[in-house]
């Protein structure tokens, strides 16, 4: 129900919302705060079965039951962003998709 990027302000260390498909999102989130932000700080793929489970938990869409976000980091380390998307659907993401979207992200690194 919500996909979109979070993208690195490099002056004020936030993640500013870019572009998004959904109901409007949290415009900012602070590095280690939320899903986002903690994927973010952590540099790893954070799969959220159930988001009423995640301490600290952003909700935007009262609709959403999970989320996945993974980090946009180039191969040199620099940090972009996150790819955040969320789903009505309780444990809706799973490892062959966080592959898969994975396979999509250095797919777009490979071209921007």
């Amino acid at each position: 129900n919500w996909a979109g990027f979070y993208l690195l302000e490099k002056g004020s260390g936030d993640l500013v919302l870019g572009p998004f498909q959904g109901l409007s999102a949290t415009p900012r989130i602070k590095q280690d705060s939320g899903v986002v932000g903690t994927t973010f700080t952590k540099q790893t793929l954070t799969i959220v079965p159930d988001v009423h489970q995640f301490a600290g938990h952003i909700a935007c869409d009262p609709a959403s039951n999970s989320e996945i976000a993974l980090p946009i980091t180039r191969k040199n380390g620099e940090k972009i962003g996150i790819l955040d998307i969320d789903s009505p659907i309780t444990n809706r993401f799973d490892q062959q998709i966080a592959l898969d979207l994975e396979n999509f992200i250095q797919t777009l690194l490979a071209n921007i």
